[in-house]
């Protein structure tokens, strides 16, 4: 036998990348509010779309996923040259990584920061820097700091997964503008359509005006296509040129081309899961809060509750207590933050379940106090 097949080193350092849960202690009826789907679920124009590719599935998918691009180009305003579309904006991510970082290179995210920056960077043999956030949000003082010569991508959750936070967009422009002329400024808006906070903007117009900036974006949650892993990114035309050389030929499948193209179109879908979104995570922010426990400020469609550091009220008996309940929310330890969960805004039944079952969580602890 000769010697085993030997990986890059970096990728050795990487730690799985692991889901939000799916079942609770074998119960068939559960409340899943782990990764951040949309409880309105994707358009039935989408669902139409994606139904009728199932007749073409013998023939390979167009691999430009032109008709994808020309739709998000026309809903956005943005020349479909300036756009690719990937298998999730997972794939775009990692891809950027791995065009634009050698072994030894530095990439830069925040202390919170979504886990996928961490993984891409090592994959690409990079060498990952973590910047202090302050107050759960990126700062760009910090993230600057940061900045060496061997930097040569910046990444950026805005809003952030898993805290909810986000840079206002004249921070990003500051941001955008401390950072060397050679380092790409990843704007990752997988939230984007759920703010409505003035002072926000995905990264649009910075890509449009910048060499330097690529923005990132997904049809995983308020488009509710997460089954079929589709995302874009819109980026300076010579990145483009280099994604588009070393992604996969057919990266995108028929149906996620056809169905995102039909969702994307659909505004008004897309409006009411925003406006449903606003309703409970303003309500469910004000319930928790009224039961003594901090939630953190958030943008998207999720909150991070925060919980006791230890005993009867900890976040690990939160979660305990809920799964039993058959609720299934997301530990965040695996971000730094072991006193939290984090949890999707579902149903406006699911967000009264929640509530109620944390009201009896707290009630009951209150008692054996």
């Amino acid at each position: 036998m000769g010697s085993p097949l030997k990986p890059r080193a970096s990728i050795l350092d990487i730690s799985p990348y692991i889901p939000g849960k799916s079942t609770a202690g074998g119960r068939e009826n559960v409340i899943k509010l782990s990764s951040n789907e949309t409880p309105l679920g994707p358009s039935l124009k989408a669902v139409e779309a994606f139904s009728a590719a199932g007749s073409h599935l013998l023939r390979y998918p167009d691999g430009t996923a032109g008709n994808l691009r020309r739709a998000i180009g026309q809903v956005y305003g943005l020349d479909p040259a300036r756009l690719v579309c990937g298998a999730g904006s997972d794939e775009l991510l990692n891809l950027l990584a791995q065009a634009y970082l050698t072994p030894g290179d530095e990439a830069i995210y925040t202390e919170h920061g979504f886990l996928v920056y961490k993984i891409a960077i090592l994959a690409a043999g990079g060498v990952p820097v973590v910047a202090p956030e302050r107050g759960l949000t990126a700062n760009v003082d910090e993230i600057l700091a940061k900045v060496t010569e061997r930097t040569r991508l910046v990444f950026i959750a805005n809003p952030n997964n898993p805290t909810g936070t986000y840079l206002p967009v004249d921070e990003v422009k500051r941001l955008r503008a401390g950072l060397p002329d050679n380092v790409g400024l990843v704007l990752d808006g997988a939230y984007a359509e759920y703010v409505s906070a003035n002072d926000y903007e995905a990264g649009i117009e910075l890509v449009a005006t910048t060499d330097n900036t690529i923005m990132t974006r997904t049809f995983s949650k308020i488009y509710g296509l997460a089954a079929l892993r589709i995302g874009w990114m819109f980026a300076p035309e010579a990145v483009v040129d280099v994604i588009n050389r070393i992604r996969g030929p057919f990266n995108v499948s028929s149906p996620a081309i056809e169905a995102g193209a039909a969702a994307i179109c659909d505004t008004d879908h897309r409006d009411a899961a925003a406006a449903h979104n606003e309703e409970w995570l303003n309500w469910l922010s004000g319930e928790l809060t009224a039961l003594g426990l901090k939630v953190t400020p958030s943008v998207a469609n999720f909150i991070l509750v925060h919980f006791e550091q230890s005993g009867a009220k900890s976040a690990d008996c939160a979660n305990d207590y809920l799964l039993e309940q058959g609720i299934i929310v997301r530990q965040v330890t695996s971000y730094g933050l072991p006193h939290a969960l984090r949890i999707t805004i579902g149903s406006g039944d699911e967000m009264k379940a929640v509530a109620a079952a944390l009201s009896d969580f707290m009630s009951m602890n209150e008692a054996n106090a």
